[in-house]
């Protein structure tokens, strides 16, 4: 009897080891990030209201892992769910990143939802990222896509991958009765080199090429730089929408902006300007608006500038604030709309 319990012990020991070499997970992690804004037209808050405001700043929780098959494949997994239940809106989940991949020494391949290779390829560049200040306010293609395939090159002399994104055109027919409308290609290409923490080097450049996701044809650059403790970045866009019907919604989009870390204390500035309108600011205005849609707008000239700090009080822990400008005009429907809004925002952020 005693031999039978020892030989069971030994054998679920050796069982618990030999998986636990070739698995990491599945690990359980989240964010909760809220913060108090005061806004004077709510179109960049998250819940697009004015006034003084508790935001939800895309607080989420999630599981994920991998595990080795043998020496040349390794599973990859991840499902990310937003959790919307701090504030009254009636939902308690929000779809994000949710795959299932495979990795082997050719690169990555990931099938779900994930975010597209045209958006990744801002790297750290979005230092107002996740907030009322997100630079998806003005730049188009910032699209986490479902139904599609994702990949990603080794780094290659651990400088230079080269990235894919295609999206399964049949999950995206439509049908005007019986009618049936094809989606078209929909696919995004990305290059990057450096590293986008700057650790491993200091410097961050990309270049992306995105067509037909979110119905928007664009090509993008972004650089960043590390000196010392100052970090210095700059983004540039061409954007387009792909229907006729749209044909007004054309034009640049660019930021610049600089951090200064010193210890646990960032400060940081951007300043923004686009004239595409495909930004959300744009399409929010637009949808707050009676008797007119996006195709009347004409003339967009919308900047952006924001200055605030991050003040992290332990590795899980950041307390962070910032004001934002937005200032500019455009014509609805042959009349002038003034653009402009302050915003004022404190908040918490954990991580764990």
């Amino acid at each position: 009897m005693k031999k039978t319990v020892l030989s069971a012990t030994i054998l679920s020991t050796l069982a618990v080891t030999s998986f636990s070499a070739l698995a990491d997970g599945p690990n359980f992690y989240g964010r909760a990030d809220l913060a108090f804004t005061n806004s004077d037209a709510g179109i960049a808050t998250q819940n697009q209201k004015n006034g003084t405001v508790i935001e939800n700043n895309f607080s989420w929780l999630g599981v994920k892992g991998t595990e080795k098959i043998n020496n040349d494949l390794e599973v990859i997994y991840q499902m990310e769910f937003g959790v919307s239940n701090f504030d009254n809106s009636g939902n308690t989940f929000a779809a994000r990143n949710t795959f299932l991949g495979l990795k082997t020494v050719a690169g990555t391949a990931l099938v779900g939802r994930n975010d597209t290779v045209f958006k990744a390829a801002e790297g750290g560049f979005d230092i107002f990222g996740n907030t009322n200040s997100d630079i998806d306010l003005l730049a188009a293609g910032q699209s986490r896509t479902a139904d599609g395939i994702s990949y990603y090159s080794p780094k290659i002399a651990d400088l230079v991958t080269f990235n894919a994104t295609y999206l399964v055109e049949d999950n995206y027919v439509k049908y005007d009765g019986e009618e049936r409308i094809d989606a078209g290609n929909m696919y995004a290409l990305s290059a990057t080199l450096g590293d986008k923490a700057l650790k491993a080097q200091n410097y961050y450049l990309s270049a992306a090429y995105n067509d037909g996701i979110d119905d928007v044809t664009a090509y993008r650059g972004v650089a960043q730089v590390k000196l010392g403790d100052v970090i210095l970045g700059g983004f540039y866009q061409n954007s387009e929408h792909v229907d006729e019907k749209y044909s007004n919604l054309e034009g640049d989009t660019y930021f610049v902006n600089a951090a200064y870390v010193m210890g646990n204390l960032k400060l940081k500035a951007m300043y923004g300007s686009d004239d595409s309108g495909l930004g959300k600011y744009v399409s929010r205005f637009v949808g707050n608006a009676d008797g007119a849609g996006m195709e009347t707008v004409t003339n967009v000239d919308l900047q952006q500038f924001s200055v605030g700090a991050d003040y992290r009080i332990s590795k899980s822990t950041l307390f962070y604030g910032h004001y934002t400008k937005y200032d500019g005009d455009m014509q609805l429907n042959g009349v002038s709309q003034d653009l402009s809004d302050d915003i004022f925002t404190v908040g918490m952020r954990f991580d764990f």
